[in-house]
């Protein structure tokens, strides 16, 4: 038989033990951080039927779902936790309290382009909170104080909020007498990637000289956040404009409210996010120092998150981490800290066969003291074994031969000092 050469498909992460504890360690710490602010857990099925999945698709989305292959063919691969959270609050409405505050941090499929740092399986960690005909605008601050938190917890303090405001956006391009904003809003989201430059030549081509140029200077404002708030007023004077820029300094102040300081938040008004998706406070996340890996978390607010599923108004705000493509880009840059897999305190290696059963019964001993502790039955001597221990980080070796039998003992060795000691069977208590 032909041996068929191990190997994973192109834009899939697999870790080692190591990295993976890592991984581990930075998604658990981002979930107790959703937790301890009261949102509560969901978790919605990989697969989902395409009317679901393709009710706001269209377009690029739509050439990136993975479709199952089946008689049927009606199913595929969630491509993200967004539109599968939708279905769920419209089928279990009625069932559930509002304002719903729920997270989910779970695998999504893309067909992603090969290209490194971007994945065709990842993991997504999506906090949202839904309101039932309304939601009050501070849960948009409230939302960021969470990130900003979980982001603090696995040791990345120092990021900062890039936030806008669509309302304000559009109130602006009305203003400016722009009726069609789309290719607008298209283009400053690519501002940059593309460069200043190729940004004016795009949007005059679009919009006319003139209204190029007051685009520009209304995105690239570049003062304190309380100067842009204050100098935002003489833009524009309608109704969806001003309402954009209460939202937008509401927000703002109940942001420092929750302990997020002046610095770690930046006014800016090139900020567009989706383009008919969100309709008031988006969000960029970066980490200072690094914005060149792009937004470690985005999202923003929608008025109304399941219109395709039920007549029921249902307003959110939501950001998403891509856990994934983050610990890539941390890993690369060198600011996650390896760290051993095993978790293992004692192993427990009995030097001949003859002796397992008096150590499965040493095992149940500290297991009863709840311990982590493993056995090690595999054959060999005793380098061998040692030799296991030491490689999966165990705390202790608990060795077992004829002479521990005898005097009913077992000799312990401490694996980072060497120190070596016995103790009888009965004052086995840690």
């Amino acid at each position: 038989m032909d041996i068929i050469k191990p190997s994973t498909i192109a834009g899939v992460m697999e870790l080692l033990p190591d990295s993976q504890a890592v991984f581990d360690r930075m998604k658990n710490t981002i979930e107790d951080t959703f937790k301890d602010y009261g949102f509560l857990a969901i978790d919605t099925p990989v697969i989902e039927k395409n009317e679901i999945l393709f009710a706001k698709g269209g377009g690029e989305t739509e050439k990136q779902i993975f479709e199952i292959a089946s008689d049927s063919k009606d199913m595929s691969l969630r491509f993200d936790l967004t539109v599968p959270l939708a279905r769920y609050v419209s089928e279990h409405l009625s069932d559930l309290n509002f304002p719903f505050k729920r997270y989910q941090i779970g695998k999504v499929y893309r067909g992603e382009r090969n290209q490194k740092g971007r994945y065709k399986e990842f993991y997504q960690a999506d906090i949202d909170i839904i309101g039932h005909n309304d939601l009050a605008i501070y849960n948009d601050a409230l939302l960021a104080r969470v990130i900003f938190e979980a982001f603090n917890r696995i040791n990345f303090p120092n990021i900062t909020f890039h936030i806008n405001n669509r309302k304000l956006l559009n109130g602006f391009f009305k203003s400016l007498e722009i009726e069609d904003s789309t290719e607008v809003l298209r283009t400053i989201d690519k501002k940059d990637k593309i460069g200043i430059d190729k940004t004016k030549t795009l949007l005059k081509e679009i919009i006319g000289e003139d209204k190029a140029n007051k685009t520009l200077e209304f995105i690239n404002a570049d003062n304190e956040n309380t100067e842009i708030l204050d100098n935002l007023a003489g833009f524009a004077d309608n109704d969806l404009f001003k309402k954009g820029l209460e939202e937008l300094k509401t927000i703002y102040d109940y942001m420092i409210k929750f302990g997020i300081d002046d610095k770690n938040i930046k006014i800016d008004l090139a900020i567009t996010r989706g383009l008919d998706y969100y309709t008031s406070t988006v969000y960029e996340t970066f980490i200072n120092g690094y914005e060149s890996i792009g937004s470690v978390c985005s999202g923003g607010r929608y008025e109304n998150l399941a219109s395709n599923f039920t007549k029921q108004n249902l307003p959110g705000v939501g950001m998403s981490i891509g856990l994934t493509r983050l610990f890539y880009q941390l890993q690369e840059l060198g600011l996650v800290e390896e760290e051993k897999s095993s978790k293992i305190d004692f192993l427990i290696l009995p030097m001949d066969k003859e002796y397992h059963f008096y150590a499965i019964d040493v095992l149940h001993k500290l297991k009863d003291q709840g311990k982590k502790a493993d056995i090690f039955l595999e054959d060999g001597k005793f380098k061998k074994k040692i030799n296991y221990a030491d490689k999966i980080n165990a705390k202790y070796a608990v060795i077992i031969g004829e002479e521990e039998v005898s005097k009913n003992q077992v000799s312990i060795k401490n694996m980072e000092s060497g120190e070596q000691f016995n103790k009888n069977i009965e004052e086995l208590d840690f």
